[in-house]
């Protein structure tokens, strides 16, 4: 089974976080929610949800890791940044060449500001893109480039969900949460 750490920190944007958590775990993947927020297992959203983690980011070494995800929001993106263990575990992700995946602010505020982005296409909120200084921005819903997968924000949580899904287990598994979650009844509309 692969296997998920998404890291949450306060200030991150609830659906950016939940919504992977959701279908990644609907397609049979192990995911652990980590807590980067000092002393506390609880990270609270943007919108004033609390969320108790299921792993406090001193209880993991991230080595059995298929894929690192950070969900954006402000100021959860550099919160994010500012943890020198999740810039570690990020940083070892990539030499590794395993799987990164960002979404709104985080491709920028973490992603681009560890390097982790350089030379690569990627997409993230607009208004950050100024901050991708070392990489193409593509303006897209959800940007794959090699190990890394970066999305716009809010609105592409599904879609960046369900490309992980596919990267992870398969194309067909993520067709079948989606449909089962009424997406595709959606896109067709």
């Amino acid at each position: 089974m692969k296997k998920v750490y998404v890291f949450l920190a306060d200030g991150f944007e609830d659906i950016e976080a939940l919504i992977p958590v959701d279908v990644l775990r609907r397609g049979g993947v192990e995911v652990v929610t980590v807590s980067t927020v000092e002393d506390s297992q609880i990270a609270t959203s943007a919108h004033g949800v609390q969320v108790v983690a299921d792993a406090m980011i001193d209880e993991c070494t991230f080595d059995d890791a298929d894929l690192l995800l950070l969900p954006g929001g402000m100021p959860g993106a550099s919160n994010l940044y500012e943890c020198d263990a999740v810039r570690q575990a990020l940083l070892n992700q990539h030499r590794q060449q395993k799987r990164i995946a960002a979404i709104c602010a985080a491709p920028a505020v973490v992603l681009a500001q560890t390097g982790v982005l350089d030379g690569r296409r990627a997409t993230c909120y607009p208004g950050f893109e100024q901050l991708l200084t070392k990489a193409e921005y593509t303006a897209d819903l959800v940007t794959v480039d090699g190990h890394v997968t970066t999305a716009e924000g809010p609105a592409a949580a599904l879609p960046f969900a369900y490309e992980l899904l596919s990267q992870l287990v398969d194309a067909e598994t993520s067709r079948q949460v989606a449909e089962g979650m009424r997406y595709v009844h959606l896109m067709e509309r």
